[in-house]
C-alpha cells in the first residue's frame, strides 16, 4: 500500500508542485527544467560535490574514427604502479584480438582495432576512486579519400569551429567515486547529417559535468536541435541558482554561438579561463523558444594545482635494489637540498582579514589565529566596518533584498550625491528598458525604480549604475496561496489500467508540473491544463494503491486508489439447450467485462465460424447462433474468455423426426423409420393389401411425459420458446392454458371447447386462462407435428404452470409445463451506518423485498465522497453477510454508501444512498494531568487537550475517579465540562483515590488519563507566604482621579486569612475594597484621593503563623501657583524676579518653573525659561520703551500648576534719551524702596535739567567672567549587582563647561552604536540602561565625560546574577532607587546652568 503525495509548503517563485507516494518524491521537471526538486526534496545541495584529487594527469579525450581503422585512448596516471581498468558499457576489458591494453609507467594505453559501427559507443577508464568516461565514434569512411588511422587524441582538445559543432569531440567528463555522469548525453550528428528528434526536450548534447586544476582552462557545450524551430533559441547560463553570467563575461569568462545549416543544429559554449576555487559549484544551462523550455545542470570541480613541494613519501623511500625484498633503504633523497623553500609566514593582519571575509568565516579565522574573545571581536569589527569609505555617487543605497506580492507594485529608490548624475536601471545584468511595467522617477537627488504588476519574471537580481559605481538587490515575488476548489476524487481500477487523478487550484500557472521525460518513467506523468492539474499512471499495479494527496500553500487534497487484480464475473452462464432439426440453437452468456474476448470451442476443439454457425459480441454478452441444427451438431459447447481461467459448458441434445412404420402384428409403430424385410415374410406367391383409413389417438413427446409438471427456467428478457412434438391421426387440436396464480378458487370444469364429462368432479383448481394468439408478444403456433409457444422478452408475470391438451376423435392428451421467470433481485433498503471510527464504520442493511426468484449470493458495496458523482466499490468478493466494515476512508471527509443485491441472474439496481456520514476518530488522551490543590473534601485537577481531537472538535472532558484498588469508576460530575480544569468536591476525607479524564468527540470517549499515583484527600499545611511583586516593594505613586489595583499573590494552606491596615488602622470606608481569592489578594481603589496616601500592611495569618508586607502609596497631584512674586530690581535691558515656592507641592518634589513674560500692549506670553528649579532669575533682552507683565508656573511629575503667579504692575524700561541714565542717589533710593514695594520706577522730569546739555553717560567696561572648566564627575559609578533578565541602570553625575561629550565603554569597546544599550543625559545626570542582562554583559563599565578643559573617567564593575542566585539574597531594583536619582539630579544642576 502506498501514500502519494503533491507538495507545496512555502511554495518559491519558479518551483512546482511535488507528487509524492508513502513520502518518496516523484521526480519531476519545474518549467526551468532543473530536475527534482521542492524545497531541497531530491537535489543534493552544492557543497557536495566538493574537491577532490584526481589520479589521472591526463584524461582520455572523445574521438572520432573512420570506419576500419583502429582508435588508440591514452591515459596518464599521477603515479606509477596505479591499477587501471578500461570499461565498455559497464563491463571491463580484457586483452584480445580485437583490444590492445598497454601499460608503461604512468602511461596506459587502450587500442581498439579495425574499428566498426558496433564498437561506437561510451568507454571509461578507472584508477582507484575516479573514472573518466569518454566516447569513440564511428563515421563511414568516403571511399575517395580513405581516412587512415587517426593519432592518439592530443591532451588538449582544439577549439570546435563555428559552424561545425559535429567535428568537435566532446568534451571527458569525470566523477569522482565511481559515480555514472548524468544520462541523457548525446552527440551532435556527423557529417552534416539532421539532428536526431528529440522527443523529451530541446537539447541534442546537454552539458556535462567537468573537472579543472587551478588555473586551466574547461569548455562547457551544448547542442540544441534547430530543425523544428522558427526563430534561434535563447540560452542562458546561470551560476547557481540566479547568479546569469552574461553580465559576469570578460576576460576570464566567454559565451559563443554557432549555427550549423547542414545539421541544422546550434553549438552554445560557455569558455572559462584562468579556472579558480571559487569558480567550482552547480551550474545551468536553460534554452527556451516560443513554446517549448528546457534546461540542464552541471557542476565544475576545481582541483588545487599540485606544487612542488607536495612531496610522495613512498616513492622517497626506494630500496637500492630492484628487488623488492632485498636491498637497503635509501634515507637519502630525504636529505638532499631542494630547490623550493619553505618561506616564514608574512605577518597578518587578521582585522583586515576579518574585515574582507564574509561572517560565515568569522569563527574559522578567529581559531586560525588565536582569538579567545569572539563577542569583543564581533564588537570592534562592527566599529571597524563603520569606519569604510563612504559611496561617492550613492548616498543612499539599495537594501540587500525586497519581498513583493504577486501583483502588487515595488520601489527600489536610492539616492545619489549628484542629482544630475545619469542612471541605469540592470535586471539580471540587461539593461531595463521604460515600459508600462517599468517606471522611472527622478526627484532631486532621488531615483526610483517601480514596478508594478510584479510576476514570477520579475523575481530577479537588479543594479543602479552610477558612472563606474553600482549599487545590488535582490527582488524576491512572493505568491499567493493556492486554494483547492475541486479535490481529487478516489479511483478504482483494475490492474493494467490507466489511472487518472485531476485537482482544480484557484490560480492559474500556479504549479508548473510538466510530463516527465523519457529518462525518468513512464510511470507517472503530470499534466497542467490551466487550473486543473492532472497526475497519471500509465498501467496501474498492486503496488501503486494507496492515498495520494496533492499539496498546494493554501490546502490539501486526499483521495485513495484501490488497484484489484482481474475477476471475470458471470452474470449469465450459458444453458443446455434441446432443439429439433432445422431449428435454430442459441447459446449466450454474459461477463461483467465487455472488453474481454473469447473463443468457443466444441468438444474442446475451436469452433470455426461459417455461414451457418455465427459468433457474435456485443457489449457484455456474448452468442454462439447455429441455424438448421443437424444430428452432427450435438455435441459439447464451451466459451472460454481470454486472459481468465474461466470455462462455460453447455450441452446441444438433437431431438430427431418421429416416423410410422409397421409392427409384425400389422398395428401401426410410432418409432424411427423401418422398411419391411422380404426375407422376414412368409413366402406367398401373391400380397394383398388392403387399405384401411388409420386412426391413432394423440400423444405428446416430451423426455418426462407425465402429470407431474416440469419447470422450465427462463431469465427475465429473453425469449421463452416451448417446442411440443405431438402426434395424432386425424391431426390433433392444441390447447394452451395458464393457470392463474392469482384470484377466486372455483371447481374445476371442463376445459373450453371440450366435451363435458359425465360426472361432476369434487377437485378444487384455480382458474385457467386460454392462451390463442398467434401474433404478438405471446403467441402460439401450431403445425402438424408440433405446437410452438412463444413469449419474447420473458417477464415476471409470463411465470406459471402453462397446461398444453392435444385432442381428436380417437382421444386426448395432456401435460403440465411449469415454467419460472427469474431475473436480479430488487434493489435493497438503503443502509444503515453505525460504529463510525476514524478511518472506518459499520454497514448495514436488509434482504431485498424480491430476490428475483434465485437465491442471493451475496452483497456488492460501494461508496462515495457526498461532493463528488463517483463511487468506488468496496469489495469484489460477494459479501455473504448482511454488514461490513468499511476501512481505508479519511478522517474528515462526508461519505454515501449504497448497496447491490447479487443472485445467479446479475446484480440488482443501486440502493438509495446512506444518510451522508463523516468518519472521526476519538480523541488521544489529555495531556499533563496534575494534582493542583488538595483540601480535607476537595481535589482540584488540570490538564492540557490532547495532541489530536479529531475532524469533529472536541465535544468536552469527563472527570472519573476511583478507591485504590476498587476497579468501579464514579463519575465527578455529569455531563461533560468543556474547561481543562475542575475541582472535584465532596470527597471523603483520607481517602486514596485514582482520577482520570477523557476527552469527548462525536465518535466517542477518548482513551483515559490517569493519575500515576493515588491522591490522598487530606488538606497539607503550607506555611503563609506573600509574594510581592518586585514594582510593589518601591514607592507606589498615583495621581489623583486614577484606579489603584495592587494585586499580591500568596501561598498558605488551609486557605490563609488576609488582613489589611493603614497606619496601623483597619481600613474603612467603600472608597477603598479589598477582594480576597485562595491565591492573592487585591487592594482597589476606584478614584484616588491624596487622603488615600501612606503606608499600607496587609497580614497573611494561618492558625499561629503570619506573614507582612508594608506598601507605601503615594497619591500626586499638581502643585499650587509659587507665592509672593516680585521684581527685585530692573537696569538696561535686565529684570530680576523673585518669588516663593508654592504653599501646596501635590505630594511629591517640584521639579522646576516655567517663567513667562507678556507685553503690555500685546499680552501675548512667552515663555522665557523652563525646569528652572530655583526660586529667582533675571529676565533679560527686554525692550527699551515697553511695558512687561511677569507670571511664573510651578511644575511636579504630575505636570504644570493650573494658575501661575503674576505681578501685578507693569515694569517699565525707559528709553536711554529720555535723561540721564542713571538718577541721583537719592532717586535711586527712592526707586529701590518703590520697586520693593512693587511700584513700578519712571524717571520724573524735574531730573532732565540736572543733565548738562551734550553729556553722556559712558559704561565702564568690566573683564568677561571665564566660566570654562574642565569635566568633573560629582557622583561617580558604583559597583552593581543585578538579575539577569531584568533592566539595569547606571548613574553618575558630572559637571563641566563647555557641556562635555559623553561616552559609555564596556571592557575597553564603544557602547555607542549597540541597541541594547541606551544613553540618557538630562541636567548633568548621566544614565546607562542596559535592557535584559545577561551573564555575558557583566564587566567593567566606564564612563568617560570630554570637553576642550579636558578629560574625566569614572568606572565601576557590574555582576550579573542568574535567577537562582538572586533567590538567596534581595537584589536591588532594575530602575535604581529614587533617593539616588534624586541625588544625582542635585548633583548634575552646576551643568544645567
Amino acid at each position: 500500500m502506498h501514500v502519494a503525495q503533491v507538495c507545496d509548503e512555502d511554495p518559491s517563485p519558479g518551483f512546482p508542485a511535488c507528487w509524492l507516494c508513502d513520502g518518496v518524491l516523484i521526480p519531476v521537471f519545474n518549467k526551468r527544467g532543473r530536475r527534482g526538486g521542492v524545497h531541497g526534496h531530491a537535489r543534493a545541495p552544492a557543497a557536495s560535490i566538493g574537491p577532490s584529487v584526481s589520479a589521472f594527469s591526463k584524461k582520455p579525450r572523445s574521438v572520432e574514427v573512420a570506419a576500419g581503422g583502429p582508435a588508440v585512448f591514452e591515459a596518464e596516471t599521477e603515479r606509477a604502479g596505479v591499477k587501471v581498468r578500461w570499461q565498455r558499457g559497464g563491463s571491463d576489458i580484457s586483452a584480445s584480438d580485437k583490444f590492445g591494453l598497454a601499460a608503461e609507467g604512468t602511461r596506459h594505453t587502450l587500442t581498439v582495432r579495425d574499428v566498426g559501427p558496433a564498437d561506437q559507443g561510451s568507454y571509461a577508464v578507472i584508477a582507484g576512486s575516479s573514472k573518466v568516461k569518454f566516447d569513440l565514434k564511428v563515421i563511414e569512411a568516403e571511399p575517395a579519400e580513405p581516412v587512415p588511422a587517426p593519432a592518439p587524441a592530443p591532451a588538449e582538445a582544439p577549439a570546435e569551429a563555428p559552424g561545425v559543432p559535429g567535428e568537435a569531440p566532446a568534451s571527458a567528463t569525470e566523477v569522482e567515486g565511481g559515480s555514472p555522469s548524468p544520462k541523457g548525453s548525446s552527440s551532435a550528428a556527423p557529417n552534416g547529417s539532421a539532428a536526431p528528434d528529440d522527443p523529451i526536450g530541446l537539447f541534442v548534447t546537454r552539458p556535462q559535468d567537468g573537472e579543472v586544476t587551478v588555473g586551466g582552462s574547461i569548455t562547457f557545450s551544448a547542442r540544441v536541435a534547430g530543425a523544428s524551430l522558427l526563430k534561434p533559441p535563447v540560452v542562458k547560463w546561470f551560476k547557481g541558482k540566479w547568479v546569469d553570467l552574461s553580465s559576469k563575461a570578460g576576460q576570464h569568462l566567454q559565451l559563443h554561438d554557432s549555427y550549423d545549416r547542414a545539421s541544422k543544429v546550434y553549438l552554445f559554449e560557455l569558455h572559462i579561463t584562468d579556472a579558480q576555487a571559487t569558480s567550482a559549484g552547480g551550474y545551468r544551462c536553460e534554452v527556451s523558444t516560443k513554446d517549448k523550455f528546457d534546461s540542464c545542470n552541471f557542476n565544475l570541480t576545481v582541483h588545487e594545482a599540485i606544487g612542488p613541494g607536495d612531496l610522495d613519501l613512498r616513492s622517497a623511500f626506494r630500496r637500492t635494489d630492484s628487488s623488492e625484498d632485498a636491498g637497503v633503504l635509501d634515507f637519502s633523497s630525504l636529505l638532499k637540498k631542494r630547490d623550493s623553500k619553505l618561506e616564514a609566514p608574512a605577518e597578518e593582519d587578521v582585522w583586515e582579514i576579518l574585515r574582507q571575509a564574509p561572517p560565515s568565516e568569522y569563527e574559522r579565522i578567529a581559531f586560525q589565529h588565536g582569538v579567545t574573545d569572539l563577542r569583543g571581536m564581533l564588537k570592534r569589527l562592527k566599529g571597524m566596518k563603520r569606519d569604510e569609505k563612504k559611496s561617492t555617487a550613492f548616498q543612499k543605497k539599495l537594501q540587500p533584498a525586497y519581498q513583493v506580492n504577486k501583483g502588487h507594485k515595488i520601489r527600489l529608490t536610492v539616492e545619489l550625491a549628484d542629482p544630475d548624475a545619469e542612471v541605469k536601471w540592470l535586471k539580471n545584468g540587461q539593461e531595463i528598458q521604460m515600459s508600462g511595467r517599468y517606471i522611472f522617477e527622478s526627484n532631486g537627488a532621488k531615483r526610483t525604480l517601480t514596478i508594478s504588476q510584479c510576476s514570477l519574471a520579475d523575481d530577479a537580481a537588479y543594479q543602479c549604475v552610477v558612472g563606474g559605481e553600482k549599487c545590488s538587490t535582490e527582488l524576491f515575488v512572493k505568491e499567493p496561496p493556492v486554494l483547492i476548489m475541486r479535490p481529487l476524487e478516489d479511483q478504482l481500477v483494475m490492474v493494467g489500467q490507466r489511472v487518472e487523478f485531476e485537482c482544480e487550484v484557484s490560480e492559474e500557472g500556479a504549479q508548473d508540473g510538466v510530463e516527465l521525460t523519457r529518462e525518468e518513467t513512464f510511470k507517472y506523468r503530470f499534466k497542467k491544463d490551466g487550473r486543473k492539474h492532472h497526475l497519471i499512471i500509465n498501467e496501474a499495479t498492486l503496488e501503486d494503491a494507496g492515498h495520494y494527496a496533492l499539496r498546494t500553500s493554501g490546502g490539501q487534497a486526499l483521495a485513495e486508489l484501490i488497484v484489484q487484480e482481474k475477476k471475470l464475473e458471470v452474470y449469465q452462464s450459458i444453458a443446455d439447450l434441446t432443439v429439433g432439426a432445422k431449428d435454430q440453437a442459441v447459446f449466450k452468456c454474459e461477463v461483467s467485462d465487455e472488453n474481454v474476448r473469447g473463443v468457443w470451442l466444441k468438444n474442446g476443439k475451436e469452433l470455426v465460424p461459417d455461414s451457418r454457425i455465427k459468433v457474435s459480441h456485443i457489449g457484455r454478452v456474448h452468442k454462439l447462433t447455429i441455424d438448421d441444427v443437424t444430428p452432427a451438431d450435438e455435441a459439447d459447447y464451451s466459451f472460454v474468455p481470454e486472459g481468465f481461467a474461466c470455462n462455460l459448458s453447455a450441452k446441444l441434445h438433437f431431438m430427431g423426426e418421429l416416423r410410422l412404420g409397421w409392427g409384425g402384428g400389422g398395428a401401426p409403430v410410432a418409432g424411427p423409420a423401418f422398411a419391411l424385410v422380404p426375407a422376414a415374410l412368409p413366402s406367398l406367391a401373391e400380397v394383398k393389401i388392403d387399405f384401411v383409413p388409420r386412426q391413432e389417438p394423440p400423444k405428446i413427446h416430451l423426455d418426462c411425459p407425465g402429470r407431474k409438471p416440469d419447470t422450465i427456467v427462463v431469465v427475465a428478457g429473453n425469449k421463452l420458446r416451448l417446442d411440443v412434438p405431438i402426434s395424432g391421426d386425424p391431426a390433433p387440436t392444441v390447447i394452451w392454458q395458464k393457470t392463474m396464480t392469482q384470484g377466486k378458487k372455483v371447481p374445476a370444469g371442463p376445459a373450453p371447447e371440450a366435451p363435458g364429462d359425465a360426472g361432476a368432479s369434487d377437485e378444487w383448481v384455480f382458474e385457467k386462462k386460454l392462451l390463442c394468439e398467434t401474433e404478438g408478444r405471446v403467441r402460439v403456433e401450431t403445425t402438424k407435428d408440433r405446437s410452438i409457444f412463444t413469449v419474447e422478452g420473458a417477464e415476471k408475470e409470463d411465470e406459471g404452470v402453462y397446461t398444453v391438451t392435444v385432442k381428436n376423435p380417437v382421444g386426448e392428451d395432456q401435460v403440465n409445463l411449469t415454467v419460472k421467470v427469474i431475473d436480479v433481485p430488487d434493489a435493497p433498503a438503503a443502509p444503515k451506518i453505525s460504529n463510525v471510527g476514524e478511518d472506518s464504520c459499520t454497514v448495514q442493511w436488509e434482504p431485498p423485498a424480491y430476490d428475483g426468484g434465485q437465491p442471493i449470493l451475496g452483497y456488492i458495496l460501494e461508496r462515495k465522497k457526498k461532493k463528488s458523482y463517483r463511487w468506488m466499490r468496496l469489495n469484489f468478493d460477494l459479501l455473504r453477510d448482511l454488514r461490513h466494515e468499511a476501512r481505508r476512508m479519511i478522517e474528515g471527509v462526508v461519505y454515501e454508501m449504497r448497496v447491490y443485491a447479487v443472485n445467479a441472474i446479475g446484480m440488482s439496481r443501486p440502493s438509495p444512498a446512506s444518510q451522508p456520514f463523516m468518519p472521526v476518530g476519538p480523541p488521544s488522551e489529555p495531556t499533563h494531568l496534575a494534582v493542583e490543590d488538595i483540601s480535607d473534601t476537595t481535589v482540584s485537577l488540570k490538564w492540557r487537550p490532547p495532541e489530536r481531537e479529531g475532524a469533529g472538535g472536541l465535544d468536552g472532558y469527563s472527570v472519573e475517579y476511583c478507591q485504590e484498588g476498587c476497579s468501579e469508576w464514579v463519575a465527578a460530575l455529569q455531563g461533560l465540562t468543556e474547561r481543562t480544569s475542575m475541582l472535584v468536591k465532596d470527597l471523603p476525607t483520607g481517602a486514596r483515590l485514582l482520577f482520570r479524564v477523557r476527552a469527548h468527540n462525536v465518535a466517542g470517549p477518548g482513551a483515559p488519563a490517569t493519575t500515576k499515583e493515588p491522591v490522598t484527600v487530606q488538606e497539607i499545611l503550607q506555611r503563609p507566604r506573600l509574594q510581592l511583586p518586585r514594582h510593589l516593594r518601591q514607592t507606589i505613586q498615583r495621581r489623583v482621579g486614577e484606579p489603584v489595583n495592587l494585586l499580591i499573590p500568596f501561598q498558605g494552606k488551609p486557605r490563609p486569612q488576609v488582613t489589611w491596615t493603614k497606619e496601623g488602622q483597619p481600613l474603612a470606608g467603600e472608597e477603598v475594597s479589598i477582594r480576597n481569592s485562595p491565591t492573592d489578594t487585591i487592594l482597589f481603589i476606584r478614584a484616588a484621593r491624596r487622603a488615600h496616601s501612606g503606608t499600607y500592611q496587609v497580614t497573611l495569618r494561618i492558625e499561629n503563623m503570619e506573614d507582612k508586607a508594608t506598601l507605601v502609596l503615594q497619591i500626586v497631584d499638581k502643585p499650587s501657583p509659587p507665592q509672593d512674586i516680585q521684581v527685585t530690581e530692573a537696569w538696561g535691558f535686565n529684570v530680576a524676579l523673585e518669588w516663593k515656592p508654592p504653599q501646596d507641592d501635590g505630594n511629591t518634589e517640584i521639579s522646576g518653573y516655567t517663567v513667562q513674560k507678556a507685553d503690555q500692549k500685546t499680552m501675548e506670553w512667552f515663555t522665557v525659561l523652563e525646569h528652572y528649579r530655583r526660586t529667582h532669575c533675571v529676565v533679560s533682552e527686554l525692550i527699551i520703551g515697553n511695558g512687561y507683565y511677569f507670571r511664573v508656573f510651578s511644575h511636579n511629575m504630575v505636570g504644570p500648576s493650573d494658575k501661575a503667579a503674576t505681578t501685578k504692575e507693569p515694569v517699565f524700561i525707559p528709553r536711554p534719551g529720555a535723561g540721564p541714565s542713571l538718577p541721583p542717589p537719592g532717586a535711586l533710593g527712592q526707586a529701590a524702596r518703590g520697586h520693593r514695594e512693587g511700584a513700578r520706577w519712571v524717571q520724573p522730569s524735574r531730573y532732565k535739567t540736572l543733565s548738562p546739555p551734550g553729556i553722556t553717560y559712558e559704561p565702564p567696561d568690566y573683564k568677561a567672567m571665564d566660566f570654562s572648566e574642565a569635566p568633573s564627575f560629582t557622583h561617580p559609578l558604583v559597583n552593581r549587582s543585578v538579575i539577569a533578565g531584568y533592566n539595569a541602570t547606571l548613574c553618575c553625575a558630572v559637571r563641566g563647561s563647555p557641556k562635555p561629550k559623553i561616552s559609555w565603554l564596556k571592557n575597553g569597546l564603544d557602547l555607542g552604536e549597540d541597541a541594547r544599550f541606551r544613553m540618557f543625559s538630562k541636567q548633568g545626570v548621566l544614565t546607562l540602561e542596559i535592557r535584559k542582562p545577561c551573564p555575558y554583559d557583566g564587566g567593567v563599565y566606564v564612563c568617560r565625560a570630554t570637553n576642550l578643559q579636558g578629560e574625566a573617567q569614572c568606572e565601576c564593575r557590574l555582576e550579573c546574577l542568574s535567577d537562582q542566585a538572586a533567590s538567596s539574597g534581595t537584589a536591588r531594583g532594575a530602575t535604581g532607587c529614587q533617593p539616588c536619582a534624586r541625588s544625582l539630579r542635585e548633583a548634575g544642576r552646576v551643568c544645567a546652568v
